[in-house]
């Protein structure tokens, strides 16, 4: 996870050009003024970041961007939709995953509740806002093609049923089965579900095991 989390808030050749113009300890010094420090912080990112792998390594769609690298204060969790994952597709063109996560040491049923909340808003489909910022990043970092697809989604074509899907996905210190499943039982929509529940026992340690060891490989020699 330590190897991992540092490409989440910095793109690989903006480091890359730190490292060949000031060198390594300015490259530690970089990534660390965009890690977050608060617990409550960490804990939401390192969930966003397992859910971006997770979704990117076992599900087909891409993410298209890290979101983390454009965050505008690293203590405050950016608005929109948690995950928005995207696979072209032949037969509708294109399909778009809806994905909300949640970090917390112990998993309640308020905070399953509000992940479903979200997942239900605008009509269960990605929000404006996620649209237009994907759309946004991809544009910058040239790839109009997809970036245009998005936006003749956002800004003329209706999104249908049939090209959305859903991703609840918990990061949690225990057993989350029994509330994904009652949660997903109750669903009565139309869009296909997929619910992840990812357990670490030691939830708030292991989160600042992976945070202290980033650190600690930075400042490495």
């Amino acid at each position: 996870m330590a190897a991992v989390v540092p490409g989440h808030y910095a793109a690989p050749d903006r480091v890359a050009d730190i490292l060949r113009r000031l060198g390594k300890p300015a490259v530690a010094d970089y990534v660390q003024t965009k890690l977050p420090q608060g617990a409550k912080s960490r804990s939401g990112d390192l969930g966003e970041i397992l859910a971006t792998s997770y979704v990117t390594e076992f599900t087909g769609y891409g993410i298209g961007v890290y979101k983390l690298r454009w965050s505008d204060h690293r203590e405050m969790a950016m608005r929109g939709d948690d995950i928005l994952g995207i696979r072209l597709d032949p037969a509708v063109r294109v399909k778009f995953l809806k994905g909300e996560v949640k970090s917390r040491a112990t998993l309640g049923k308020q905070t399953v509740d509000e992940a479903r909340a979200a997942l239900s808003s605008s009509n269960g489909r990605p929000t404006p806002h996620a649209l237009a910022f994907v759309a946004d990043r991809l544009f910058e970092t040239g790839e109009t093609a997809l970036a245009e697809i998005i936006d003749e989604y956002q800004l003329k074509a209706r999104i249908e049923v049939k090209q959305l899907s859903h991703l609840m996905f918990m990061f949690t210190g225990n057993n989350p089965s029994p509330l994904l499943t009652a949660n997903l039982t109750a669903y009565a929509g139309r869009i296909p579900q997929v619910a992840v529940g990812l357990r670490v026992s030691t939830h708030q340690a292991f989160i600042k095991q992976v945070f202290d060891r980033v650190i600690a490989d930075g400042n490495h020699p």
